[in-house]
């Protein structure tokens, strides 16, 4: 049985309610995980796919969408317990996952430290230690744009550049449903792109979104925001000429 479903993990952020929304993909042969949350954030994930009938330990894969610390912080601590999981990253993303490269997160927290004020670079530093912390793991499989996964009767990984070169969203045919990583989040219930300070390349972005519109779409799962399914169409757009 093909089944698609969302979690919503509430966790408390820097003192204020805070919410992300990783998807499992299961069907006779596979349990996906796709995105794993801060660190420590197993016993989250496992609780709330208790609620939803599911198994953690059934688990066989985990897709990255992309190596920022809230997508990949919990990759070690699952391999750890789980180690028969599969991991799956883009070919681009790959080295900064496994610990090969510097986090490009960590090369922007960087370069942008000397020209903070000073009072706010204690703050900045410890960002950086905190990027720092986070585990390095091997990725099994590198993905590459337009690969499809047999998976719930076809999903397919599209390259969705400019949050980070190496994002990937993953479409499920059968349903018209996208996942969207961070290449789309909800804010005040409208679909837009991720916050342009994190985004590394804005007009990749965008050109991204266009390439969205060659799917037909009927349902977004956005990380940061949950299930959008109004007016996709133009939404996708609207984000396009803004």
């Amino acid at each position: 049985m093909n089944k698609l479903t969302v979690l919503e993990i509430k966790f408390d952020f820097n003192g204020e309610t805070n919410v992300i929304f990783p998807v499992i993909l299961s069907d006779e042969s596979e349990v996906v995980l796709i995105d794993c949350g801060y660190p420590n954030f197993l016993p989250l994930i496992k609780a709330a796919a208790k609620k939803q009938g599911i198994d953690i330990s059934k688990l066989t894969k985990i897709i990255i969408t992309h190596h920022d610390f809230d997508h990949m912080g919990s990759l070690a601590e699952f391999k750890r317990e789980y180690p028969h999981i599969k991991v799956l990253a883009s070919s681009e993303d790959e080295k900064y996952i496994s610990g090969k490269e510097k986090s490009l997160r960590l090369q922007q927290a960087e370069a942008i430290f000397h020209e903070l004020p000073e009072e706010e670079k204690q703050g900045a530093k410890k960002f950086q230690r905190f990027i720092e912390s986070i585990e390095s793991v091997p990725v099994d499989i590198c993905l590459k744009d337009k690969d499809l996964l047999p998976l719930c009767e076809g999903v397919e990984i599209i390259a969705t550049p400019g949050h980070m070169p190496g994002h990937i969203s993953i479409y499920i045919k059968n349903s018209k449903t996208l996942i969207s990583g961070d290449a789309l989040v909800i804010e005040n219930e409208e679909l837009v792109i991720a916050n342009p300070q994190y985004t590394l390349d804005i007009v990749e972005a965008k050109n991204s979104i266009r390439k969205l519109l060659n799917y037909e779409i009927d349902k977004i799962i956005c990380y940061h925001g949950g299930i959008y399914t109004k007016n996709i169409k133009e939404s996708l757009e609207k984000i396009i000429s803004d």
